[in-house]
């Protein structure tokens, strides 16, 4: 077997090791023994270069014409076309989660490079009539600076993508600091920004643990952005520690996503939407349908169909094409699952399906757990409202759609939500009173397009939007007024115009 690869940090435009010459293994969660390769462990020292370098080439990389930095954004995205199966099967490798899922977290990075790469044109500003006689009054947008990047592993390409792209069209610098659980994706994407020849110190990447590396990152004085995607806690402290220096701080978080079934609904199409958002990615998204709210009147019929299909699903290596669900990321995510499985049976919730570990043959390579149902759970429940990160889905009864949406909306998260009904007054209604930032009717918890924005509300968002092109640019700018005077003259704004 060949000796695994040792990937270096990018800063300032060279591949070089962290300060202090250690490095971290990142393996293939399908198979313990399988090296992937060598990522540095960088700390405050990796930091601070990288930011130095990122604070250098800003002064020069906000002066390029926007049209300008938006080529080099379609360029990237021809890039990953050509690459899409190749950084597709890598990315399984490292991360778990079936081939098919991994072309398609390509896919998005390809969808945001050419979708943003049209803002180059469109970084609209304001214009308004002046309240006094020769004087023009307008607004632009203007780039931010440093913006630090921090990725999770579960999107290891598409969300730095979301994050770095409408970055750099608006004329910022970066750095990437990705998850040391799947770092090989985004090296892969700064490889292709330094193929297309965007500037040197534009964009960085620089791999560590959080502590080591993200915390240094989020207090740097030096960064005017943290955006982050990851778990509400870490969220939580990485807000503060943001404030501490003034940074902005674009936060998306967890989520406790509930599908509604209603007694009207298309049983068929609603179990292969539970299906799809409790199991895709082995649960490991934070929109992944984690509750099941289902109408009393069908809720045996819903429960047989539901437990006998997610029977059937194939566990294993998602480099198998015929496999459903792949492995849980780590040893640490499993045990948290395996916990899960005891608290919800201390609770008196009933595993219907699943609830032990795999561990025979191949499984005993990996990470793998089977998809768990649970039913008899009552919203109180701890599995009904901690975020689990896992392929476990909790049933829950309604008595209409007025308790669904209650049950639905007693949630300390408010990202995504699904409801499965043939009445377009009842669709409606839960459009409207569905207390999250994402709503499907008729499908699952999870698909959400790159052109839309992409965010939730209480623990699962601080009100920021990636994905949407104008929303996407609301974070990585900041709004200037200018005033343009031409009568020759002081005027006093109000004090002129009684």
């Amino acid at each position: 077997m060949a000796e695994p690869k040792t990937y270096r940090n990018f800063i300032d435009g060279e591949w070089i090791e962290a300060s202090a010459r250690q490095t971290r293994e990142n393996r293939n969660p399908a198979d313990k023994s399988e090296v992937i390769g060598t990522f540095q462990s960088s700390g405050q020292a990796d930091i601070d270069a990288a930011v130095e370098a990122a604070r250098k080439a800003w002064r020069r990389w906000r002066q390029v014409p926007a049209p300008k930095r938006a080529e080099h954004l379609f360029r990237m995205g021809e890039i990953l076309v050509r690459r899409k199966e190749e950084y597709a099967r890598e990315m399984t490798r490292e991360m778990g989660k079936p081939l098919r899922e991994a072309r398609g977290d390509v896919q998005e990075a390809i969808d945001v490079c050419y979708h943003i790469a049209g803002e180059g044109r469109r970084l609209h500003g304001h214009t308004t009539p002046s309240e006094l006689p020769n004087k023009s009054c307008l607004s632009m947008r203007v780039p931010l600076g440093v913006c630090g990047l921090i990725t999770p592993w579960n999107f290891p390409m598409a969300i730095p993508s979301w994050k770095l792209i409408p970055a750099l069209v608006c004329g910022n610098s970066v750095i990437i600091k990705p998850s040391s659980d799947a770092p090989l994706s985004a090296y892969h994407l700064v490889k292709v920004c330094q193929e297309v020849g965007i500037p040197r110190g534009v964009v960085n990447y620089v791999t560590g643990d959080g502590e080591s590396a993200g915390t240094p990152l989020t207090r740097h004085a030096g960064v005017a952005l943290i955006s982050f995607t990851g778990s509400s806690e870490t969220g939580r402290q990485v807000n503060l520690a943001c404030a501490d220096t003034y940074k902005r701080a674009a936060l998306e978080m967890g989520g406790k996503n509930a599908m509604i079934v209603m007694d009207d609904a298309r049983l068929d199409l609603a179990v292969e939407g539970a299906l799809w958002g409790a199991f895709a990615t082995t649960g490991q998204r934070c929109t992944a349908t984690s509750r099941i709210i289902v109408h009393k009147k069908i809720l045996k019929e819903f429960v047989d169909r539901f437990v006998e299909r997610a029977g059937s699903l194939k566990v294993g290596d998602g480099l198998d094409e015929s496999v459903d669900v792949g492995p849980l990321i780590n040893e640490a995510q499993l045990k948290k699952v395996m916990d899960y499985i005891q608290i919800g049976r201390d609770e008196g919730a009933d595993p219907v399906l699943g609830g032990v570990r795999l561990t025979k043959n191949e499984y005993g390579r990996g990470f793998f757990f089977p998809p768990t149902v649970f039913t008899g759970v009552t919203r109180g429940m701890r599995i009904a409202r901690e975020e689990i990160f896992g392929p476990v889905v909790c049933v829950l009864a309604a008595d209409s759609l007025e308790d669904a949406l209650e049950i639905a909306n007693d949630s300390p998260y408010g990202l995504s939500s699904s409801i499965y009904t043939q009445d377009v007054n009842k669709a409606f209604a839960a459009m409207r009173d569905l207390e999250t930032g994402i709503t499907y009717v008729n499908s699952s918890t999870i698909g959400a397009e790159t052109h839309l924005p992409f965010g939730g509300l209480k623990k699962s968002g601080n009100g920021h939007r990636e994905g949407a092109a104008h929303t996407a640019i609301d974070i990585f700018s900041e709004w200037k007024t200018v005033y343009v005077d031409y009568s020759g003259k002081l005027q006093k704004a109000q004090m002129d115009n009684n």
